[in-house]
């Protein structure tokens, strides 16, 4: 499903090229779960960024389901994110002056579905995460674990094949993360392919497979420190 073949990204910095990822290979296949661990400024995010569909490297290939996308225009690219890709991040992203049911349901709005395909999308999402009894609520009457709930079925609705999840408990207190995180793994064993960043080891292990970025080098092994 997700294949990347020696990928090189640098960005400018003080007048040079600072190099962020070297060299990266990874094969995330369907339905698998994986995470990428590495610490603050190891390359992971861009990474995610590349896989994601956001950004595109120097040069290497991306193979997303048997298509090559690195080359793609800026419109295929976004074409893509809409159709496969759904995104968690550790910010909420969520807007203030909506509703649960509000925030969930406006991205549906680019999507070609009646209102009444809608209402169901989101009913049935946010019920999927505990906020049956919350659809009405802001963002500022929810904690923000349940904030994280409502960002969850927002990519649910849109029902990605793939979810890229960017630190998604790094907001949370312990027993929050924890929640988050039952409800991301349930995702996995319904059938979505999850790609996990974080620098949290704990979290890292919920996943059947981690891989290390390290000074922007991916490795299936640890890097000793």
């Amino acid at each position: 499903m997700i294949r990347l073949k020696h990928i090189y990204k640098s960005y400018p910095l003080g007048g040079a090229n600072v190099e962020v990822l070297r060299d990266v290979n990874l094969h995330v296949r369907p339905r698998e779960f994986v995470s990428i661990l590495g610490p603050s400024g190891s390359g992971k995010s861009t990474l995610m960024n590349i896989i994601g569909c956001l950004d595109v490297p120097d040069s290497g290939d991306y193979i997303l389901d048997g298509e090559y996308v690195d080359n793609c225009t800026e419109d295929e690219l976004s074409e893509i994110r809409g159709k496969k890709i759904g995104f968690i991040f550790q910010q909420f992203n969520l807007l203030p002056e909506l509703t649960a049911y509000e925030n969930v349901e406006m991205p549906l709005l680019y999507h070609k579905l009646s209102p009444a395909q809608r209402r169901q999308r989101v009913e049935r999402t946010l019920t999927q995460v505990g906020l049956a009894d919350r659809m009405g609520h802001k963002p500022t009457q929810l904690s923000g674990g349940q904030q994280q709930r409502v960002a969850i079925a927002r990519v649910l609705a849109a029902e990605p094949s793939i979810i890229l999840a960017d630190e998604p408990t790094g907001n949370l207190d312990s027993a929050s993360g924890k929640e988050i995180m039952a409800i991301i793994k349930s995702l996995w064993q319904a059938g979505n392919t999850v790609v996990l960043i974080t620098h949290d080891i704990h979290v890292a292990n919920e996943a059947q497979r981690k891989v290390y970025v390290r000074d922007g080098i991916l490795s299936e092994k640890e890097a000793a420190v």
